[in-house]
């Protein structure tokens, strides 16, 4: 997308505070935050929206944004492939 120049930039300023910036291999990991792979763990297990925001403590409606952005992430429209795409 052409971000690279723009992502430069803020990893020179993080070496020189020295930090350091993660490196994540190509196929590890889908990009899920980790609420969102607990979200996605719970309903590849067959939980419901509201099952899962009672075991996490959450509204049924922050499940369904999360899921929304896995099913983004990982390129997906249900529920069903959860299983097939989610790293193990």
């Amino acid at each position: 997308m052409g971000a690279a120049a723009f992502a430069e930039r803020p990893r020179l300023e993080l070496t020189a505070t020295g930090g350091r910036t993660p490196v994540r291999a190509p196929d590890s990991d889908p990009g899920l935050t980790p609420q969102e792979a607990r979200v996605a763990r719970l309903a590849a297990e067959g939980a419901t929206n509201q099952e899962i925001a009672a075991a996490l403590f959450l509204s049924a409606s922050t499940v369904e944004y999360h899921l929304a952005k896995v099913f983004r992430k990982l390129g997906i429209g249900s529920r069903r492939r959860l299983r097939e795409v989610l790293p193990p």
